[in-house]
């Protein structure tokens, strides 16, 4: 049963820094490509970041220079270092594993930056 649980998320100020965590259980995580997605109320999910298996990332025009994705494969853990946060930041964050055909999110969790 694969299961991806994201945590970290919760309520800062503006120009604060949070970092989500995506732990992975039943994948062999090391293969598959992760990502950040998130989702505003009343607007589409959106591309956050995403992390190769070897290491390549890529990033959405709107947080390139503030956030930072990353993966630990020993602890099947990828993270979302967040920086210099913005209201319009916030939103459910989630965290996605994709190989090939094969695709799976995790619950998400709320981030909300006041102003």
């Amino acid at each position: 049963q694969v299961q991806l649980v994201e945590s970290g998320g919760g309520l800062v100020q503006t120009g604060g820094s949070l970092r989500l965590s995506c732990a992975a259980s039943g994948i062999i995580f090391r293969l598959y490509a992760m990502g950040w997605y998130r989702q505003a109320p009343g607007h589409q999910r959106e591309l956050v970041a995403t992390i190769t298996s070897g290491g390549n990332t890529n990033y959405a025009d709107s947080v390139k220079g503030r956030f930072t994705i990353s993966r630990d494969n020993a602890k099947n853990t990828a993270y979302l270092q967040m920086n210099s946060l913005k209201p319009e930041d916030t939103a459910v964050y989630y965290c996605n594993a994709r190989l090939v055909t094969e695709d799976y999110w995790g619950q998400g969790t709320q981030v909300t930056v006041s102003s």
